[in-house]
């Protein structure tokens, strides 16, 4: 009877969580770091609506399981060649978070995001200025020169791009370049990786941008003023996003969708007949998919993909990315200032990257600490909105020449 009551309880240990818990102690040291992620989120409020989640996501997926089918996640599914039978195997086989991650791995999730995105932005000043496009190119310089970094350092053409695409500061465009790259690549980064680091940079821009900013500016750069920007018309409005659009697609087909839904937003915004349709995206569907996006994302987080030299190589190399990516804007700004005789302030070249509208928010702030009276938001939404669009041909640029 006693020796019953042993195996008994044997079993109920060697069956819990605790006991597999003890067994791979690398899951509570992810558990510990979610934690920190979340407590980044909630308390220090660094991009808590997508770092939330994924912690949480993050959480989940290192919880213990003794037997496969508990698993919330399966690292494992999205190491194999996708196929037909691969697929019925995740929705038979995989566990809830296995299944939210198809939005990913199909490219579903991060295009309905730049289709809310799309409903929110204005391109007036943009299309009020078009000599913006060249800053929000210039920026992405941090990518390209990010890419050749990181495949000195011995780096698969696809871990590159990963890597790289962090410069954009762009989160979405991030999540769709990684996914597309790196899931069944065999390699020690995962889309979970390359997103925590990239919206971990976009939390800094207050932090890292003005350093930059006001190194490679002098004074007498950031207290210049600016004209008054014009009004573009509503058909001017109308017309950009379609152009855009039709541009990209002949030039990059790769940014096609991220572009695509991007511009459809916008045109639905500007519109002015689909009120319901844009109040849909910019709350309803952004929230919903913003949720799943950043809880299956996280999930990609385990051990193998965070505890390892090559997720330090990711910080370090996105800090650089996206330094450069703002370095790049601010010379370019600075040598179409010398060519317009002093006219455009340095300042708002750093608003390129596409962390939309923080970076150009930091503009006008560090130009207004110079000068209380200077106000360049305006002429900083330029580039920034440019920027957006500029990561994600950047992003069709390496998926082109990576599958290429």
């Amino acid at each position: 009877m006693l020796q019953i009551l042993q195996d008994i309880l044997m079993g109920l240990w060697e069956t819990s969580g605790m006991y597999a818990l003890l067994d791979d102690p690398k899951k509570l040291i992810m558990i510990l770091i979610s934690f920190v992620f979340m407590y980044l989120a909630i308390v220090k409020e660094y991009e808590p609506l997508l770092l939330l989640p994924i912690s949480f996501g993050m959480f989940l997926s290192n919880l213990p399981a003794v037997l496969p089918e508990d698993l919330m996640f399966h690292a494992e599914f999205w190491n194999e060649a996708q196929s037909s039978e691969w697929f019925w195997k995740v929705l038979h086989d995989g566990g809830l978070l296995d299944k939210l991650y198809l939005g990913v791995k199909l490219q579903i999730y991060p295009c309905l995001i730049f289709l809310g995105i799309g409903t929110m932005t204005d391109f007036g000043p943009l299309i009020a200025n078009p000599k913006s496009f060249l800053l929000g190119a210039a920026a992405q310089g941090g990518i390209f020169f990010t890419f050749l970094a990181a495949s000195m350092m011995g780096m698969s053409a696809a871990e590159c791009g990963s890597i790289a695409i962090i410069g954009g500061a762009d989160g979405p465009t991030s999540i769709y370049v990684s996914s597309k790259l790196l899931d069944g690549a065999n390699s020690n980064l995962s889309t979970g990786t390359i997103a925590l680091a990239a919206y971990t940079y976009m939390a800094l821009v207050p932090v890292i941008q003005p350093f930059w900013m006001k190194l490679l500016t002098t004074k007498k750069e950031r207290a210049i003023k600016m004209p008054n920007l014009r009004t573009p018309s509503k058909t001017e409005k109308i017309i950009f996003p379609i152009v855009v659009t039709l541009v990209v697609a002949l030039l990059v087909p790769s940014a096609g969708a991220l572009v695509g839904m991007l511009m459809f937003g916008n045109i639905l915004k500007e519109s002015g007949v689909c009120d319901r349709l844009v109040d849909t995206a910019q709350n309803a569907l952004m929230n919903i998919v913003t949720i799943f996006l950043g809880i299956s994302v996280g999930a990609t987080t385990t051990a193998g993909n965070v505890l390892n030299l090559d997720f330090a190589k990711v910080m370090i190399l996105g800090v650089v990315a996206f330094s450069l990516g703002t370095c790049c804007g601010l010379f370019l700004a600075k040598i179409m200032n010398w060519v317009t005789g002093g006219k455009i302030n340095p300042l708002i070249g750093s608003a390129g990257v596409s962390a939309v509208p923080m970076a150009a928010r930091i503009s006008q702030k560090v130009g207004a600490q110079t000068d209380p009276t200077n106000f360049l938001l305006m002429h900083a939404m330029g580039p920034n909105v440019a920027g957006v669009i500029g990561s994600a041909v950047a992003a069709g640029v390496l998926l082109s020449v990576i599958a290429y």
